[in-house]
């Protein structure tokens, strides 16, 4: 038996562990009935990760390459593999990973499991998007070749299923080709929603990227200040195609809870955005820090202290997300619980194939709260509440809060989901948002 936690360290669980060697490997004799889960490197925030009281399959070991075309960008791998190791191997070669998330430490499998999006969802939908094909091993032992034309439900299921249909043990992705290993970047001070919707709106066309970091203090008028970030890949070819380098730092201790308060976050927003002197600022920087700024500090999440913290992440339709998303962040101004960590960005039309997956047309925000208990959970209700109001939704992928009722009425889509689950896997998560 082993205890595991999430990232967001506000969960934990006690599990057995069956780690996964090798792809023709069966699944465990479920002799006493307990719930299976693939775990891959356990970044969730929440407890979608976990399966308390039950079998954790732990997939590192499972991280082989089993194809890899330079000519044409198709990768086949086992899905234990990480997104950092599929990095090292295809930016030499000229290749990038189609869709990132804001960490290189995820596995494959966990990546097509929570559908991951990143900062060029306008223009190239999820990685779901971007899968050609998958096995999938039943708790029958049974195993399917999955593709968007053969076994189909089954793919579409298993793209955001969050796990919950079997366990993925090879992927096959196409790669995004690159000249070099740079991004060439634009950041923009913007003073409020307004103005971010505009800038964000007029950068779509042009720049592959886009993301804000947001002032999750800023009050009334200000509401939504913040710094936008937009981007394309370099297109000098006689750069070199240089690959990140390992972090170099590491958080050494739990911080003290009164670190993290109003005062210290505002201190931090002012400075955030008053390092940049003029409006707009252009640089050329090399994707590591502009795709993965927090992966520079091994266990950045201690920061938080032993009680550990929330992320939220919402998104909310164009049409009712304007003044939701000010109503949002008013509120979380008013609480004092304002975050560090806090992103705005807009998801475009292109839609995923998974089932559940989480992004649709509108604007995202995800922010981090230090746990303050009861306090943080009431002002996630009254989030909560606006959300499902103006037909949004929250990312099962980072929650650890949401009610059954609120997850079935974030996602209408679940019952057509339900025939392909599994019936001997399952999560923490799951349970809790289906009892």
């Amino acid at each position: 038996m082993a205890i595991g936690e999430s990232w967001g360290r506000t969960f934990s669980a006690i599990h057995t562990l069956r780690p996964r060697h090798w792809v023709h490997q069966s699944l465990p004799q479920n002799i006493k009935g307990e719930p299976l889960l693939a775990y891959g490197l356990g970044k969730s925030y929440g407890d979608s990760c976990l399966n308390d009281g039950g079998v954790l399959m732990p997939m590192q070991e499972m991280e082989h390459v089993i194809s890899f075309n330079r000519e044409n960008g198709i990768l086949r791998c086992e899905a234990g593999i990480t997104l950092e190791t599929i990095l090292q191997l295809c930016v030499p070669a000229g290749w990038f990973l189609p869709v990132v998330p804001g960490t290189k430490f995820i596995t494959l499998g966990g990546a097509i499991a929570n559908d991951i999006h990143g900062k060029n969802h306008h223009g190239a939908g999820t990685f779901g998007c971007h899968v050609l094909a998958f096995e999938l091993l039943r708790s029958d032992n049974s195993r399917t070749l999955c593709t968007p034309d053969s076994n189909e439900g089954l793919f579409n299921a298993t793209i955001g299923g969050l796990g919950l249909t079997g366990l993925i043990t090879w992927a096959e992705i196409k790669l995004k080709k690159i000249s070099n290993a740079c991004i060439e970047m634009e950041s923009i001070k913007v003073r409020d929603l307004d103005e971010f919707l505009d800038v964000s709106a007029n950068s779509d066309k042009d720049f592959e990227y886009t993301v804000s970091w947001l002032d999750s203090l800023a009050k009334g008028r200000n509401s939504g200040k913040g710094v936008f970030l937009r981007g394309n890949h370099g297109t000098d070819s006689n750069q070199e195609l240089k690959v990140h380098s390992s972090p170099k730092l590491t958080w050494p201790i739990d911080a003290p809870n009164f670190l993290l308060n109003g005062l210290s976050i505002k201190a931090f927003n002012f400075l955030y955005y008053n390092k940049q002197f003029s409006r707009k600022k252009r640089s050329i920087v090399h994707y590591d820090s502009f795709f993965f700024p927090l992966d520079s500090v091994h266990n950045w999440n201690r920061v938080y202290g032993k009680r550990g913290f929330f992320q939220y992440q919402f998104v909310l339709p164009f049409m009712e997300g304007h003044m939701a998303v000010r109503d949002i962040l008013n509120i979380i101004s008013e609480s004092g619980q304002g975050s560090f960590l806090a992103v705005i960005k807009t998801f475009g039309e292109i839609k995923s194939p998974g089932i559940l997956s989480f992004p649709q047309p509108g604007v995202t925000v995800a922010l981090d709260f230090p746990n303050c208990g009861r306090k943080t959970r009431e002002l996630f209700d009254r989030m909560d509440e606006i959300i499902i109001s103006n037909q949004g939704r929250l990312y099962p992928a980072k929650d650890a809060c949401m009610s059954a009722d609120a997850f079935k009425s974030f996602y209408p889509e679940l019952e057509q989901f339900r025939p392909y689950m599994d019936p001997a896997f399952s999560s923490s998560f799951w349970r809790r948002v289906n009892n």
